[in-house]
């Protein structure tokens, strides 16, 4: 395994939609063990940024490495920064920010995040997947139209052309261009649409989205959603 590639996994206790998300039980495992125990089969260099003790007190059952973080930052972004600093990464390692709450992500996805990384120049990836009815309409869907396979808009509205994908919230970057991300004042833009990464579009970053052709299990963000996870798991546990 690569020890230049980290996984730092954003996860913070207070949640507004879903009480105390990461300690939710899914089938016999935590949401935020299941995350971990993904990232693992990737790397071991998984790493817990939490602004939570209890969190940290859970984690240690499964041996998992955290950090603990402030609880006022306004993005897992920051968390990750602080995370990242605390482990004293170099400019040129590379750090993929795994949500707390996506344990269906796929190891293949995130290798292939790996791969187009060093693959193609770019400053940020990401990925996405093909839109479906509902998510195309949906303005709590984020979607991503991209040109020769980098970034040119992201947005909540309905897309306004099928050249639209879904976007998912996986992000790959080496710590130095995190420290000029963290440095940023965030955009008008980026305040009107409530999506952080256009802030990086705004500076003149680029942003290469790797298509995924796979299907996707949805992350965990409502009860609505953990049921369904729940009920996913009864018939798909790996």
């Amino acid at each position: 395994m690569n020890n230049d590639i980290f996984i730092i996994i954003p996860s913070r206790i207070g949640s507004t939609r879903l009480k105390n998300k990461p300690l939710a039980d899914l089938n016999g495992k935590t949401l935020i063990q299941r995350v971990f125990n993904k990232a693992k089969e990737v790397t071991n260099n998984v790493i817990i940024a939490t602004d939570s003790k209890e969190i940290i007190d859970h984690c240690k059952q499964f041996n998992a490495e955290c950090i603990l973080t402030d609880k006022n930052h306004i993005s897992g972004t920051d968390r990750i920064f602080e995370a990242a600093t605390k482990l004293n990464l170099k400019n040129e390692q590379f750090i993929i920010n795994l949500q707390g709450d996506e344990p269906f992500m796929k190891r293949e996805l995130i290798d292939q995040i790996i791969h187009d990384f060093y693959q193609y120049k770019c400053d940020v990836i990401t990925a996405s997947h093909k839109l479906d009815e509902v998510d195309f309409i949906n303005p709590n869907s984020v979607k991503v139209y991209a040109k020769k396979g980098y970034a040119d808009n992201f947005c909540r509205l309905p897309a306004k052309s099928r050249d639209y994908q879904k976007h998912i919230g996986i992000y790959g970057y080496c710590f130095k261009t995190l420290k000029q991300i963290v440095s940023l004042e965030p955009t008008a833009n980026e305040k009107e649409h409530k999506l952080e990464q256009l802030r990086f579009m705004d500076n003149g970053m680029s942003i290469y989205v790797s298509e995924y052709n796979e299907n996707i299990v949805p992350g965990i963000d409502t009860q609505d959603d953990l049921n369904n996870a729940i009920e996913y798991l009864k018939n798909n546990e790996d």
